[in-house]
């Protein structure tokens, strides 16, 4: 039943949702908070925050909100009560402000919007300033850009004049929608703009990915003669590091020092970015060293800047140096170190940032649960990766991707296809990366009709136009089938440019089919399209040695001489008792050498039993002709004989491999795994092998 739009005033908070059918999750919740305090509702006390905010507070900022009188404590008996009462009869409005607010300050936005819009339905109703404030929180939070078309026009349509503070918060209404068209013409045709003015809209800038527009206006804010702020200069850094750009990022350095902001946290922690993403990390630890409180987050940004550059164990060893420094760390720098095991391939450290999340209580964190996920898939710790992703109790589409994407990169195929199908039933919406690794794994484990039926949905149910990753997998779907014709009339139909995965697909389909003329032309096209790369060099290297064409190899050869590039070994390496042992083919330099070249050759005798015959020629893009004259000792072999010789017979034996495995070894580890009795599982450039009695996951495909 309808009511009139008067009798809302009076109506209870909590019986609101009854009589306007309006849907609340929130009604349960036992704390909230509101411009820096926290309340409990059900309990007792209550403390308030302000005494702590210093420079950075909101009425520094003009970004306060409006004081509202306070609710009285006494009985409204007097006359003067009920004229009041009879006042706001003949004025509604004023009842629906108060509870637009009360929503919004439980945060029940949606059902503030929807109050909003019943009080614009009457037409004259006038909405107060402070409903207005609170209606932007409301947009803010649902990030709705329909209901800020509604909230703005209905602020100019009414006639209302906004002060400094109202333009700001529209302002800012715009900006956090991503609304940046729009916000730039409203700032435009601001009456007057204050420094909170000029933060927002070049912070909004930098947020939104238009770092050179964000330079812009800081030097139009420096020519109308404004001050620049500590959050400015921090705003303006963040968009040298968008860019990369040293050089500006260094006079603004030299900027912060003259203005005596040399020791603001914010601004260290945006100099420290700014180094580090700009390639000058000895820059970034000097600001680090400078600095006189080291927060978190500095800490967290000079670790990332480690790890962003390769320097993973200098990263590891300062977030060592963290923890000792009784710092408190965050779920971002449990996430941040998680990345940085799966780079060096570390379980041991792992698992003990992995109790180090739990026990610091972010054990249900979704960024670090999901960075969990992601580095036990890439480490052979498929189970693990499972057991973490079915605890989560919330999980979000990166989530997802990473055990998809790891399922099929262990050739796991259709438990990929059934963990997207448990995606869709959880009404959680796929993306292109969701649809990458979904038909990856289709691609990798020969599931075509799955893979079909998955990239014909792309566009018919999910209106998503499939990339050219996508065709790459498809491509492969059909190589791994023998269909190189169709592979090569779906690279020249395809609604996209040909791409180096798209041609890389099908040259692996023509070493596996042994289709040599149309390999040499699909690695002609790799090679033109990233002369730089010298794997392509090496590819279309042993495409024409196998060809027999000598002629051009000794080109390739040449042309790889001129440039300067170098072909590098191959590399092996297996972790015992947390120890990593690297291995190089012909490698004579371990300490147990002569016991696994014993070991070796006596696996090899065995082997050949079952009919192993070593091969003479490879047609694999990482593997070069130095290398195949010692194909009986690969560094893959060693470090097999070296696993088996040092680990436990029940137990699995996983190697790294940085190239991607050749065909022989890729034989001779199957055969091994059989008359071992051990599962071995190699991670190469390619994706994982598990050999387990005489066959491989990837089904001699890769």
């Amino acid at each position: 039943m309808e009511l009139p739009l008067s009798q809302y005033h009076f109506m209870p908070i909590d019986n609101m949702q009854d009589s306007c059918t309006f849907s609340s999750p929130f009604l349960g919740c036992k704390a909230f908070s509101f411009y820096g305090s926290r309340f409990l509702i059900n309990g007792r006390k209550w403390k308030t925050l302000f005494s702590q905010i210093k420079c950075c507070s909101k009425l520094e900022q003009n970004l306060r909100p409006k004081p509202k009188p306070k609710p009285s404590n006494v009985l409204m008996d007097s006359e003067e009560d009920i004229e009041v009462k009879e006042t706001q009869i003949r004025n509604p409005s004023s009842g629906l402000c108060d509870q637009i607010e009360i929503l919004v300050f439980h945060k029940r936005y949606q059902e503030a919007l929807e109050l909003f819009e019943i009080l614009e339905c009457e037409g004259d109703c006038q909405v107060t300033s402070s409903a207005y404030d609170a209606l932007v929180n409301a947009c803010v939070g649902l990030k709705s850009i329909r209901h800020v078309k509604k909230v703005f026009n209905h602020m100019m349509n009414s006639g209302v004049e906004l002060d400094q503070y109202m333009w700001n918060r529209v302002l800012l209404m715009h900006v956090k929608c991503g609304m940046m068209i729009d916000a730039l013409n409203l700032f435009d045709q601001m009456p007057s703009r204050n420094l909170v003015s000029w933060n927002i809209i070049i912070a909004g800038l930098v947020d939104s990915g238009d770092h050179l527009e964000a330079f812009r206006l800081f030097l139009m804010m420096r020519s109308e003669s404004f001050d620049v702020g500590s959050r400015t200069l921090a705003a303006i850094l963040r968009a040298s590091a968008g860019l990369g750009l040293i050089y500006p990022g260094r006079q603004f350095h030299s900027c912060v020092v003259k203005m005596g902001f040399s020791d603001d946290i914010f601004i260290s922690c945006a100099l420290i970015d700014m180094y580090s993403k700009s390639g000058s990390i000895e820059d970034a630890q000097f600001v680090f060293d400078g600095m006189p409180d080291k927060t978190t987050v500095g800490w967290n940004t000079i670790i990332a800047g480690y790890a962003l550059h390769g320097y993973s164990e200098e990263a590891l060893s300062l977030y060592y140096e963290m923890q000792d420094s009784g710092v408190k760390m965050d779920h971002f720098t449990f996430s941040i170190v998680v990345r940085i095991c799966a780079r060096l391939g570390s379980l041991e450290h792992a698992k003990q940032a992995h109790a180090g999340l739990v026990r610091h209580g972010f054990g249900l964190d979704i960024v670090a649960n999901t960075a969990l996920v992601d580095l036990y898939s890439k480490w052979g710790r498929i189970e693990d990766a499972r057991n973490v992703f079915d605890k989560m109790p919330c999980k979000n589409v990166i989530s997802w991707n990473a055990l998809i994407s790891g399922y099929g990169n262990h050739g796991r195929g259709l438990e990929a296809v059934e963990l997207f199908e448990q995606m869709l039933c959880e009404r959680m919406k796929p993306n292109h990366v969701t649809f990458l690794a979904v038909l990856s794994a289709c691609s990798y484990s020969g599931l075509s009709d799955h893979g079909w039926e998955i990239f014909d949905s792309m566009s018919r149910i999910y209106n998503f136009k499939p990339r050219a990753m996508h065709y790459a997998c498809m491509i492969e779907l059909l190589g791994r089938e023998g269909l190189l014709d169709e592979a090569v009339a779906l690279i020249r139909d395809a609604p996209v440019e040909p791409t180096v995965n798209m041609w890389a697909a099908l040259l692996t389909a023509c070493r596996v089919h042994k289709n040599l003329e149309l390999g040499k032309f699909a690695a002609e096209r790799l090679y033109g399209m990233e002369p730089e790369k010298l794997n392509n060099y090496v590819v279309l290297l042993n495409i024409y040695n196998s060809s027999g064409k000598l002629k051009e190899a000794a080109a390739v050869l040449h042309a790889l001489k001129q440039k300067g590039l170098r072909m590098v070994p191959a590399c092996t390496w297996v972790e015992i008792k947390k120890q990593s042992h690297v291995f190089l083919s012909g490698d004579t330099c371990h300490a147990q050498t002569k016991l696994i070249y014993n070991i070796l050759d006596r696996l090899l005798l065995e082997i050949s039993e079952l009919g192993y015959i070593p091969e003479q020629r490879t047609l694999l893009p990482d593997v070069d002709e130095k290398e195949e004259r010692m194909l009986l000792y690969h560094s893959e072999k060693l470090a097999v004989a070296f696993g088996l010789i040092n680990t436990p017979e029940n137990t699995p034996l996983q190697l790294v491999q940085s190239h991607r495995i050749c065909s022989d070894c890729h034989n001779v580890i199957k055969l091994i795994a059989k008359v071992a009795g051990r599962e071995i599982v190699v991670r190469d450039a390619s994706r994982f092998h598990h050999f387990h009695g005489g066959s491989c996951s990837c089904g001699d495909y890769w």
